[in-house]
C-alpha cells in the first residue's frame, strides 16, 4: 500500500487513545458508520495493542493503522496485531529500515526541513507534520512548499474542526489528522452516535 492512498479515504485520520478493549470494536463501527474508514490506533495505552487487535479481527473493512510507532518493536507489534500502515512521531532512519523489512508501509513524522530532508532520502514524501500548531502550522507548511514541491502532509496536532478546513485548503496538504473524532468522554459513556455524527460531520472539511 502507497501510504499517500490513505488520503483517499476522506480528508480526517482520526488520531485514536483507547483505554478500554471493549471500546476498540464499537468505535471503529462508529467511525466506520460516519464513512471514516482509516483508523490510527496509537500506542500510548497498555491496551492499545490488544485493541488493534480486535478491531483487525472484527472490523475487516477499516484500514487500520498503529500511531506512536518508534522503533522496530513497535513496528512489528503493529504489524503483527494486524495493523496496515504506521504512523510515527518523528523519524529515524533505523524505523524506516524496520518498516520496510516488515513491509509495514509508514507515514513518518517530521517537524522541521531537515527531518524532511531525511525522511525524503529514504524514499518517503508523504510525511505526517507533527505537532502541527505548535511547530509552525499553516505559515510552515505554505513556506516549505517552496523547496518541497513534491511533499505532501498529514499535518496532525493542535487541529480542530475550526481550523481543519484551513489546513485541508493548502495543495501540499493531502489529509489531516485529529483527535476530536474519538472524545474520551463519548467512549466513556457509549455514547457511539455522537462519533459517527462527528465522522459524519468531516465530509464538510474539504470542498
Amino acid at each position: 500500500m502507497n501510504p499517500l492512498s490513505l488520503a483517499d479515504h476522506g480528508p480526517v485520520i482520526p488520531v485514536i487513545v483507547l483505554q478500554r478493549v471493549a471500546d476498540a470494536v464499537p468505535l471503529a463501527e462508529a467511525l466506520l458508520a460516519g464513512g471514516v474508514k482509516v483508523l490510527e490506533v496509537t500506542l500510548r495505552t497498555p491496551v492499545a495493542l490488544a485493541c488493534m487487535e480486535a478491531i483487525a479481527r472484527s472490523v475487516p473493512d477499516a484500514i487500520l493503522g498503529a500511531g506512536t510507532v518508534r522503533s522496530a518493536a513497535d513496528a512489528r507489534a503493529a504489524r503483527d496485531a494486524g495493523c496496515a500502515f504506521a504512523v510515527s512521531p518523528g523519524y529515524t532512519a533505523a524505523l524506516g529500515a524496520a518498516c520496510r523489512e516488515l513491509a509495514l508501509p509508514l507515514l513518518p513524522g517530521v517537524a522541521t526541513a531537515s527531518e524532511l530532508m531525511t525522511a525524503q532520502a529514504d524514499g518517503y514524501d508523504f510525511l505526517k507534520f507533527f505537532p502541527a500548531s505548535a511547530a509552525g502550522g499553516i505559515p510552515l507548511l505554505k513556506a516549505l512548499a517552496g523547496p518541497f514541491p513534491d511533499v505532501a502532509f498529514c499535518p496532525t496536532g493542535g487541529l480542530t474542526p475550526d481550523n481543519a478546513g484551513q489546513y485541508l485548503a493548502l495543495p501540499n496538504v493531502r489529509v489531516c489528522g485529529g483527535s476530536w473524532l474519538s472524545p474520551q468522554d463519548a467512549m466513556a459513556s457509549g455514547d457511539w452516535a455522537r462519533i459517527t455524527r462527528l465522522a459524519r460531520e468531516t465530509a464538510a472539511l474539504r470542498s
